[in-house]
This record gives structure tokens, C-alpha cells and sequence, in this order.
């Protein structure tokens, strides 16, 4: 069963996660890039408290591993630690 991943970061920017995408090889405009084959989904979006991503994976193990990558990226890119961290089990997935 997948496994959705929501992370929040106060304090991240929007360029914070353009910076991020770049490091990892992913054009922000486009959507095109280097995305990890066990993510299913991802859903970024910026507003007042900060950063919100919602990520559809695989399995929990997937983004783990995809940790040993994005890690390194946040950590360069100054992103801070999110404030939020949840997993829960995906029910339903539709795109419109």
C-alpha cells in the first residue's frame, strides 16, 4: 500500500525549493527532471507558515532511501528542519 508523507518547514522560502530542485536535477518551471521512481506524487505548496509537501511514496522505505539524496540538498540549500513530519496510509489518488 502507499504511503503519503506531509513535511512542513516554517520558515522555508520558495526559494529555498527552487534551490533544492535545482540541486537535485529538477527544472522548476517544467516538472521535468531527475524524480526518484518510487514517488508517485509530489504536491508543493507556499503560503504564510511557511512550505507544505505532500508526497505520495511507494513505501515508506522508498523515501528513506530517497533521504540519502534529498538530505545532503536540504542541508546545502539552508532549508530548515520541518516542523511537521506525518505519515499516513494513501486511500485514494486521483488526478484531475
Amino acid at each position: 500500500m502507499s504511503e503519503v508523507i506531509i513535511l512542513e518547514f516554517s520558515g522555508a522560502t520558495a526559494d529555498h525549493y527552487r534551490d533544492v530542485n535545482k540541486l537535485l536535477g529538477i527544472d522548476y518551471a517544467t516538472g521535468q527532471g531527475d524524480w526518484p521512481p518510487p514517488l508517485q506524487s509530489h504536491t508543493a505548496s507556499f503560503g504564510p507558515s511557511g512550505l507544505m509537501v505532500v508526497e505520495v511514496w511507494e513505501s515508506k522505505e522508498a523515501q528513506a532511501e530517497f533521504m540519502a539524496r534529498l538530505g545532503p540538498a536540504l542541508a546545502q540549500a539552508g532549508v530548515p528542519q520541518p516542523n511537521r513530519t506525518e505519515w499516513s496510509e494513501l486511500l485514494l489518488h486521483h488526478d484531475a
